[in-house]
C-alpha cells in the first residue's frame, strides 16, 4: 500500500463500503450485476448517504453565514477606519479587530468552504477505487477496501451508453467516452457556477456583496467551473457523475435554504416577506389575524427607510382607524 492509500485508508473503506452494500442491494431487486447502470446508481447511493451524513455541518454553516451576515455593518465601519492606511501597523490593527468581531458573533468567514474541503478525501478515495478496479482487471494490482476481484472487475468492465465507468476524456480514445466525459463535465461546471451565483446574489445582504471577502468569493464563482473544466478531463466518468450529482444535491439544499430561511438584507429574504405577505403571515410565518396589519407595517417600514436614505424626517404611519376619525 503506498503513502496516498495509507493517509485515504478509512474513506477508500467507507466509499467502498457504501459501494458494495449498493450493489447487492440492487442486484438483489433484479438489476444485473454487469450493467453499469447499477453502479451508477450505487454512487447516486454514495453521494446522498454521504451529504446525509454532512447535514450537521450544512447546518453549521447557515447559521455561521447568518452570523457573518449580522456582523456586516460593524465590519464596514472597520473597513472604513483603516481606508488608505496601508503601513504595517494599520494592517495588523485591521486583521486584529476584523477577527475579534468574527470572534465575537460566532462567525467563521471560512465556513462556506468546509463542506467542498470535507468531501474531497471521499472524492479522492472514489478516484483510487476506480483506478485500482481498472488495474484489478487487467491483472496489475490487488482490490482496495471491501472490494473483491469480482466486484473490481465488474464495475471496470461496466458502461454506460457505451462509455467505460473508468474511461477518461484524454486518456481513452473511444468516442463514446468522449461525448459522455464532455458532456458530463459541461453539466458539472455550469452546476458548481449556479451554486454559488445562488448563493451571492440571492442570499446576501448590499453590505455583505460589497465587502472585500464576498469580492474574493465572485471571483471563485467563476475559477471554480474553470478548474473544473480543466481538471476533469482527467477523471473517469463514474467521478464526473459523483460530483455532478453531488452539485445538484447542493442546488436542491441551498434553493429550499434561501427560500425558507434567508438570510437577513438578502433579495431572498424581501421575496420570502412578499410570499409571507400573500398568505397572510408575518415574516416568522404565523398566520395574523388581521393580514392588513402586515402590509401597513410592511408599508410603513418601506416608508421609513425611504426617508432615511433621502435624509428626511420620518412621517408618522397611521392606521385606517384614526385616518377616519380626521
Amino acid at each position: 500500500m503506498g503513502f496516498f492509500d495509507t493517509i485515504l485508508f478509512p474513506f477508500i473503506w467507507f466509499d467502498s463500503a457504501i459501494l458494495v452494500g449498493f450493489e447487492w442491494l440492487l442486484t438483489r431487486l433484479g438489476m444485473p450485476d454487469t450493467s453499469g447502470w447499477t453502479w451508477v446508481l450505487a454512487i447516486i447511493g454514495l453521494v446522498i448517504t454521504l451529504r446525509a451524513l454532512l447535514t450537521p455541518l450544512m447546518i453549521k454553516q447557515i447559521k455561521s453565514q447568518r452570523r457573518l451576515q449580522m456582523v456586516q455593518p460593524e465590519l464596514a465601519k472597520i473597513q472604513a477606519k483603516y481606508k488608505g492606511k496601508k503601513d504595517q501597523a494599520s494592517q495588523k490593527a485591521f486583521q486584529e479587530e476584523t477577527f475579534g468581531l468574527y470572534r465575537e458573533a460566532g462567525a467563521n468567514p471560512f465556513s462556506a468552504c468546509l463542506p467542498i474541503l470535507i468531501q474531497m478525501p471521499f472524492f479522492f478515495a472514489l478516484f483510487r477505487l476506480l483506478n485500482s478496479a481498472e488495474a484489478v482487471s487487467e491483472g496489475r494490482a490487488e482490490p482496495l477496501g471491501l472490494f473483491s476481484f469480482e466486484l473490481a472487475t465488474k464495475m471496470a468492465e461496466s458502461d454506460i451508453l457505451g462509455a467505460g465507468l473508468t474511461s477518461t476524456f484524454l486518456h481513452d480514445s473511444d468516442l463514446s467516452a468522449k461525448i459522455l466525459s464532455a458532456v458530463l463535465i459541461v453539466v458539472m461546471s455550469f452546476t458548481q457556477f449556479i451554486t454559488s451565483h445562488q448563493l451571492m446574489r440571492q442570499n446576501m445582504s448590499p453590505e455583505a456583496l460589497n465587502s472585500p471577502m464576498a469580492k474574493q468569493q465572485q471571483m471563485l464563482i467563476y475559477i471554480l467551473p474553470v478548474v473544473f473544466a480543466v481538471t476533469g478531463v482527467n477523471f473517469p466518468v463514474a467521478l464526473l457523475i459523483y460530483w455532478t450529482v453531488s452539485n445538484f444535491w447542493t442546488m436542491g439544499q441551498q434553493f429550499f435554504v434561501i427560500r425558507n430561511m434567508p438570510a437577513p438584507g438578502s433579495p431572498a429574504e424581501q421575496k420570502y416577506r412578499e410570499r409571507m405577505a400573500r398568505k397572510g403571515r408575518d415574516a416568522s410565518g404565523i398566520q395574523l389575524k388581521n393580514p392588513n396589519l402586515l402590509k401597513e407595517r410592511q408599508g410603513a417600514a418601506e416608508q421609513a427607510a425611504a426617508v432615511e436614505r433621502a435624509g428626511g424626517q420620518r412621517v408618522q404611519p397611521k392606521s385606517k382607524k384614526r385616518a377616519k376619525k380626521r
